[in-house]
């Protein structure tokens, strides 16, 4: 038996609940419409919240694709570490737009730098583009980050949802010998590591009113898969994946989210394989709270908990 929703994650709900009711239906319009309207939707979030010492936007390429890397720095300190964050949104919506606040916010409380990623998104970009994206702008890092400013021998990884399976997936590539940095923790905020959800999630956490539901997860794996070979593909969902030799892990569950049970099944296979990992659930969150920053303390104290939890992993070494 799950708590009842948080009150102030609930009111964030109703409110961007309002917000996508003044466009139509995602499904209504084509994927570039479908893009710009979250944009809009989720403008708001990034308003306020800590300002950085620095933040420079940078473009990459990997492949056919350029895409946009953003470093906010929240002091002047001249080699800090740095996470490197992924943005959810299906791997399909959203960008380095909107989540820059929550970037901002772990920098913060962090003290150490914050790489965020616009990687190429489906369905123009199917799997494994966005990937490969990931892996191009580590090895970049690796490759300049003294010139950078970033100390590129402490570097962790993250992201929520889909980012986080981008996160995990980076790491398994990594350990299965593609070229790239070592890292030293995971951040993983409410992880899609499987492209099914169970029934009785569905029943009680999914369901239309829901945040984040199985019909909109299909859509998004619908968008991203090239063919339905890719479901056995590790590195599209992880939890398929050999879990040993990865780096810590901090996981970050939502409570009352379609997804909870996936960050509960990884935690058991990290367990089974030796991972050093710490397992987070918040009471009465839903998918995507950490969005809720600017109004529900639940939402800050878990951006505080991972801020922490890093500093630990990204200390210089004695």
């Amino acid at each position: 038996m799950t708590d009842p929703i948080d009150p102030d994650i609930a009111a964030f709900n109703r409110r961007l609940s309002s917000r996508w009711r003044e466009h139509p239906a995602l499904d209504a319009l084509s994927i570039a419409r479908a893009r710009a309207v979250a944009e809009i939707v989720r403008a708001p979030l990034r308003a306020g919240g800590p300002a950085m010492a620095r933040t420079d936007d940078h473009r990459l390429e990997s492949g056919d694709h350029r895409f946009r890397v953003r470093i906010h720095r929240p002091t002047g300190d001249a080699m800090p570490p740095a996470l490197i964050y992924l943005h959810g949104g299906g791997f399909t919506l959203f960008s380095i737009d909107t989540h820059d606040r929550l970037m901002r916010e772990y920098a913060a409380a962090g003290g150490f730098a914050v790489v965020g990623v616009d990687y190429p998104l489906s369905p123009e970009a199917r799997y494994p583009v966005a990937l490969e994206a990931v892996l191009t702008v580590l090895r970049w890092l690796a490759a300049e980050g003294a010139a950078l400013g970033i100390d590129a021998t402490r570097l962790a990884i993250g992201g929520d949802s889909a980012g986080a399976n981008l996160a995990l997936a980076a790491c398994l590539r990594l350990r299965d010998g593609a070229e790239g940095p070592g890292l030293q923790a995971m951040l993983l905020n409410y992880g899609t590591y499987s492209d099914r959800s169970s029934d009785a999630a569905e029943a009680e956490l999914g369901g239309p009113d829901a945040v984040l539901n199985r019909a909109e997860m299909d859509w998004f794996y619908g968008n991203y898969l090239r063919d339905d070979a890719d479901r056995g593909d590790p590195y599209v969902c992880p939890l398929l994946a050999d879990m040993t030799r990865l780096p810590p892990a901090l996981l970050v569950v939502a409570e009352r989210d379609l997804l909870a049970e996936q960050s509960l099944a990884l935690a058991e296979r990290f367990a089974a394989a030796g991972v050093p990992h710490r397992l987070s659930v918040y009471p009465g969150a839903t998918h995507s709270f950490l969005e809720a920053m600017a109004t529900a303390p639940i939402a800050m104290r878990a951006i505080g908990d991972g801020a922490d939890w890093l500093k630990e992993r990204l200390a210089p070494l004695l």
